[in-house]
């Protein structure tokens, strides 16, 4: 039986606000024993509401669950200012796991953080880019600024190539003060037969490298589709380059170890050059269970701050 967050079961919801909504619930619910670091602040502990109490501090989403009121109790707070990046070329809306496309798992995921940060008070903003960026809603933390990130969200559409490290660099310049820039992207590089990957890599660091240097904390979803990962082909297969068109046959059995051996190399070059700059690589998969994406990106930036 699948996780009730898990892409499979959510796919049945086809609202993203209603989507988000479940996803943060669930999450929480996981977190009531763990103080996780959070984006701008830590939950310590719960504890019972007394009167006298400010009641803008109740837990409205553990009165949902238990119909008893709790305060949140805070350990610190850096009025932190994120930025969702979404990666809008063709190949984020590929699937062949009959669940979400990478484009539906980013914008779910996205719409979750949106959620978490609005209620901790953040201001967060949304951008999006394919050859060029597109600076699409400013960053807000009023509580009717989800509503309009979760519009934008739900009527994007992934189409074109892309540029991660000439959006990247953009960002770097239009950002003046201390942000989170959450990226969210497959990384493929474009198409060109005259382009080396690595090179593609070693520019998309570059980029990240400016980010960081200017001061600004980065975390890299790197979201691929379940297929990408597990490579569940056999014999002749013709695959089609969804940003070029172009398309190419392989046999499927004889190739799989050397895709699996280039795909690790892929992510391990991004993870180590991520590390480096001390950026969280965050590799995800359309197979993973949304509560599992937090958690493990909440592990990770434990200590951040």
């Amino acid at each position: 039986m699948s996780s009730p967050l898990s892409p499979e079961a959510l796919q049945q919801i086809k609202r993203l606000d209603l989507r988000a909504r479940m996803v943060v619930r669930g999450f929480l619910q996981g977190l009531h024993s763990s103080p996780f670091q959070g984006f701008s602040v830590q939950f310590s502990e719960h504890r019972r509401y007394n009167r006298g109490d400010d009641p803008r501090l109740i837990d409205w989403l553990v009165y949902a669950k238990t119909d008893k009121y709790f305060i949140k109790r805070f350990e610190s707070e850096t009025n932190l200012v994120g930025y969702l990046v979404i990666d809008l070329s063709s190949s984020m809306g590929f699937t062949e796991s009959q669940t979400m496309t990478k484009f539906e798992y980013v914008t779910c995921l996205a719409a979750a953080l949106t959620y978490l940060m609005i209620m901790q008070q953040d201001p967060v903003g949304l951008m999006t880019f394919d050859e060029k960026l597109h600076a699409a809603l400013p960053a807000r933390s009023r509580r009717g600024h989800l509503g309009d990130v979760i519009a934008q969200l739900s009527n994007l559409k992934p189409k074109g190539s892309t540029h991660v490290p000439a959006s990247l660099t953009q960002i770097a310049a239009m950002l003046k003060h201390h942000s989170l820039v959450m990226l969210f992207s497959d990384l493929w590089p474009p198409d060109d037969p005259d382009a080396d990957w690595k090179s593609q890599i070693d520019e998309t660091i570059s980029a990240l490298a400016r980010l960081r240097h200017a001061g600004h904390d980065v975390i890299v979803f790197h979201v691929l589709d379940a297929a990408e990962v597990e490579f569940p082909y056999d014999g002749p297969v013709q695959f089609t380059d969804s940003e070029s068109g172009q398309s190419v046959s392989v046999d499927a059995t004889g190739f799989r170890d050397d895709y699996l051996a280039a795909l690790q190399e892929f992510r391990d070059a991004y993870r180590e050059g991520c590390n480096k700059l001390q950026i969280d690589y965050v590799p995800l998969d359309t197979s993973m269970p949304f509560d599992t994406a937090l958690t493990e990106y909440l592990t990770q930036r434990q200590g951040r701050f």
